[in-house]
């Protein structure tokens, strides 16, 4: 598809001018969860080496092992132990499913997971932690800049109805965390936790539901359409299909936690009415206990 520069610089004042207030809301629900200590202070780590990796796009140059390096075509990173145990992947869902909302006062599945993931960040990256992107698009570093690449990479919708978690380019032992209401096809999500869980990454996964997905507070004829368009199921009697719903749900989030036990994940549900700051506490507390 090709745009317009015009365009482009509207829709991309658009998304810069969305950055300042997710921003500051996300620094102002950190600032209500209490730091204790946390991040490279932890009893047992170190600097020694750990391994090797191939660099990826944003390593910096004095971070690459040119002696190991010279010994192949590529180029390495060589990382320590500390390093690792002290990176965070964020994997947000920002498919079409994600935009939904029942009430014009009750904020978005996604808006509430981007506020989520951001404020956490901000919390890891002030213990000392490092914070980026499963899939290599932005590998776990530091700082200021790091946070507002975050709140970029967070900005980027997808027009898929459902997203494919991301679990590629992992680091071993590393820790994470998926944010989504995880009501597409259930196999990308088993294939992803079970791929990190092989890889010794252990993390959270938070489903981020809406009330009226629980409540499913319809009758009568009700015309359901998802949120990108490409599914549609008209019916006289949206009672009657109360009760199928239900339980598919209540499988699928028996499921969900089925998943998160036998992965070594931890699983909370958090619903868009529901105050943020108890989801994030739980988030830190979990991602402290996973250390």
């Amino acid at each position: 598809m090709i745009h317009q520069p015009a365009q482009l610089r509207v829709r991309s004042e658009a998304e810069a001018a969305t950055l300042p207030p997710l921003l500051a809301r996300a620094e102002h629900l950190a600032g209500t969860v209490l730091l204790g200590e946390h991040g490279r202070r932890r009893a047992g780590m170190g600097d020694d080496f750990w391994q090797y990796r191939p660099a990826q796009p944003g390593d910096r140059r004095r971070s690459i092992d040119w002696r190991r390096s010279a010994k192949s075509d590529g180029q390495y990173v060589r990382e320590r132990e500390w390093q690792i145990a002290q990176s965070v992947m964020f994997w947000v869902d920002q498919a079409a499913s994600m935009r939904f909302s029942s009430d014009k006062n009750t904020p978005e599945k996604i808006d509430r997971a981007r506020l989520l993931a951001l404020s956490a960040s901000i919390l890891l990256l002030r213990g000392g932690e490092r914070v980026g992107l499963t899939g290599g698009a932005l590998p776990p570093k530091r700082g200021e800049h790091q946070l507002l690449q975050l709140a970029q990479a967070f900005s980027n919708d997808d027009d898929s109805d459902y997203a494919v978690p991301e679990a590629r380019l992992m680091l071993p032992h590393a820790r994470a965390v998926f944010l989504s209401d995880f009501l597409g096809d259930p196999e990308p999500i088993e294939a992803a936790l079970t791929k990190a869980a092989d890889r010794g990454v252990r993390g959270l996964l938070v489903q981020v539901l809406d009330p009226s997905e629980e409540a499913f507070p319809f009758q009568g004829r009700t015309i359901f359409q998802s949120i990108g368009g490409s599914m549609q199921h008209d019916t006289l009697k949206a009672g009657d299909l109360r009760d199928r719903y239900l339980e598919r749900l209540a499988n699928r989030k028996d499921w969900l936690r089925h998943l998160t036990q036998s992965t070594g994940w931890q699983y909370e549900l958090h619903h868009t009415t529901d105050a943020a700051q108890t989801a994030l506490l739980w988030m830190y507390r979990a991602l402290e206990g996973a250390k």
